[in-house]
């Protein structure tokens, strides 16, 4: 579970850009976050992520115009409705049916999430892996893959403060 500070939380929510990126974000100002397809994932959006929680939005499997890596951290939400079932699951003509999930009894819950503002730059995997501050953070850890992930109200604040260094 992501750490409360005065009854707020901290995640990070990973997207890959050509599927939904921060761009498209801010131009809706909000949207459901659909799709999500791991149990573990799928319990923190059911049971833990509450409106006012504030997100990381993780750019996964990206690259920049020039074909570098553009993996890692780039903007900021904020949960505005707690989960509810995901009603993609239900549709057989969306890319997340689960023929599985019933509207009486729904195996997936997704979360309403709103633009806050983009990082004044890309805090990129690498750079983050090599803070010891953030060690323990679960993106860098090996073998990681959970989209939706707790952050601690330290790592948070050490992720803030590095948007506003330039990388070395």
């Amino acid at each position: 579970m992501a750490t409360k500070d005065k009854g707020v939380r901290y995640w990070l929510f990973k997207t890959e850009p050509d599927v939904y990126s921060i761009d498209q974000l801010q131009k809706e100002k909000t949207c459901y976050w659909e799709g999500i397809r791991n149990y573990q994932a799928r319990n923190s959006l059911r049971d833990d992520a509450k409106p006012g929680d504030h997100v990381f939005i993780y750019h996964s499997n990206a690259k920049t115009d020039d074909g570098k890596p553009a993996i890692g951290i780039v903007g900021i939400a904020e949960v505005c409705k707690a989960g509810y079932p995901d009603h993609t699951a239900l549709d057989p003509k969306s890319k997340y049916y689960d023929p599985k999930s019933k509207a009486d009894n729904p195996t997936w819950y997704m979360v309403d999430v709103k633009f806050v503002r983009k990082l004044n730059r890309l805090i990129s995997l690498q750079e983050l892996k090599s803070n010891p501050a953030l060690e323990k953070m679960l993106v860098v850890q090996a073998g990681s893959r959970l989209s939706i992930q707790p952050v601690q109200s330290n790592e948070w604040q050490t992720v803030l403060n590095m948007e506003k260094n330039t990388p070395k």
